[in-house]
């Protein structure tokens, strides 16, 4: 029989509403739940800071920390340039944050908008308040199997203009500074997908997805050897030592582990503890719709439940989460809601809750572990805080919250705000191992 797992908010503010509700049907029999729910105290709504007089949860329980990281242009001689897609973030502790990017984006302010006749009547770009430049349209590569040069699958070389292919990897302090940059890797890579460390790895191994080659790759932690690769390089391919353009990944207590195989590719492969094949499981469904469990298009996004050892699949063309046991028999599956919904990723932490991060509304998104919808924040925009294309999400010790994301470039901090309900913050990792 399946747990329902409630939050103290949540039993709280269901306690309320009752007591509030019998005692006014008590007194009349012609009050309506409005009625009720405007009788309740100040401040005990479904609000990140209980009690507070003005503002709104733009950011959740969070504040942003706008100074976080300090842009590329920043760094002496290299003020012409700023971030690519922003792929993924690890948090391996609150000093020493990975962000992983497809590349250098060149730094240019928001242009003064204009009318734009020559395309049609009453258009003009850019329009106020939207985004003006989409980093995943303007990062390279474009071109699964063009030239490495050919990043835009158009047959032109335009890098040093359009682009740059450096700093895929950055390590960021507390404060942004820019304290790692493993640019010996940058020739290695071709599409940056995911990065991580195993919370049940003592020697915390980095670990870096690349779809575009079809391969993982294993580091030390420092960044200086690469130790291990699974698939086959440049080789697509189902069987046990390739993949097609994997995507995540996510850990068993044992070390064992999973890659979501992937944009082509709708299976997940189970690895032990040494990288060493263990099985596979799912097969090609039939998009928007597919309900048949087992059946997956786009596997993108993976996590795992260290309690139960569930894998809760994300089938991204199907809107929805598929959960299997380890050894990929099916158990459940619930839906992320019709289109714009379109859930990038997810993650589970400690408190054994869901955060999932929806590109098409840009909201991050709360379940519990049978699928109950429990709470959602975030507001789409450039600005400070807002967000566009989140394709990548981490929490440290500290409870801060990173994002990565692919449409505004880079990555974002957001910090807890003081007095906030616990409940809406997204939950700490796991760090069994390291912590």
């Amino acid at each position: 029989m399946k747990k329902i797992r409630f939050s103290g908010a949540y039993l709280g503010a269901v306690f309320i509403f009752l007591c509030v509700g019998l005692q006014a049907c008590n007194q009349s029999g012609n009050e309506t739940v409005s009625d009720v729910v405007n009788s309740m105290l100040p401040g005990t709504g479904f609000v990140a800071i209980p009690g507070q007089k003005g503002g709104q949860d733009i950011f959740g329980a969070y504040e942003i920390d706008a100074d976080w990281p300090k842009d590329l242009s920043t760094i002496p001689g290299h003020e012409d340039w700023t971030f690519g897609a922003g792929q993924s973030v690890f948090a391996e502790s609150p000093d020493r944050i990975f962000v992983l990017q497809r590349g250098e984006l060149p730094n240019i302010g928001r242009p003064e908008g204009r009318m734009l006749p020559e395309f049609g009547p009453s258009i003009s770009f850019p329009i106020g308040r939207l985004p003006w430049r989409d980093a995943t349209r303007a990062s390279p590569p474009g071109a699964l199997d063009g030239d490495d040069q050919d990043v835009y699958g158009d047959g032109t070389d335009r890098s040093g203009i359009d682009f740059r292919w450096e700093h895929c990897v950055l390590v960021f302090d507390r404060e942004g500074n820019l304290i790692e940059d493993w640019s010996q890797w940058d020739d290695m890579l071709r599409r940056p997908h995911a990065v991580y460390i195993s919370p049940y790895d003592p020697e915390k191994h980095v670990w870096i997805v690349d779809d575009y080659r079809h391969a993982i790759f294993k580091f030390t932690n420092d960044g200086k050897q690469l130790v291990q690769t699974l698939g086959t390089l440049n080789e697509r391919g189902d069987d046990q030592t390739h993949f097609y353009r994997p995507t995540f990944m996510a850990w068993l207590p044992d070390g064992s582990f999973f890659v979501a195989d992937g944009y082509v590719n709708t299976r997940v492969v189970k690895f032990d503890a040494q990288g060493n094949y263990l099985l596979k499981w799912g097969q090609e469904g039939a998009p928007p719709n597919e309900t048949r469990p087992g059946y997956f298009n786009n596997v993108h996004g993976i996590a795992t439940d260290p309690e139960t050892g569930r894998v809760f699949v994300n089938d991204r063309d199907n809107h929805r989460v598929q959960v299997f046991d380890q050894n990929g028999n099916y158990l459940d599956q619930w839906t992320f809601g019709a289109p714009p919904s379109d859930v990038h990723m997810f993650i589970i932490g400690a408190d054994h809750y869901l955060w999932a991060a929806d590109r098409g509304t840009n909201k991050i998104l709360k379940y519990d572990l049978s699928g109950n919808f429990l709470y959602a924040w975030g507001a789409w925009g450039d600005f400070p805080g807002g967000m566009w294309g989140v394709h990548g999400m981490a929490v440290d010790q500290e409870g801060n919250f990173y994002i990565a994301e692919v449409d505004n470039g880079g990555a974002q901090k957001f910090t807890p705000r003081i007095g906030a309900n616990p409940d809406f913050l997204v939950g700490r990792p796991v760090y069994s191992a390291w912590e």
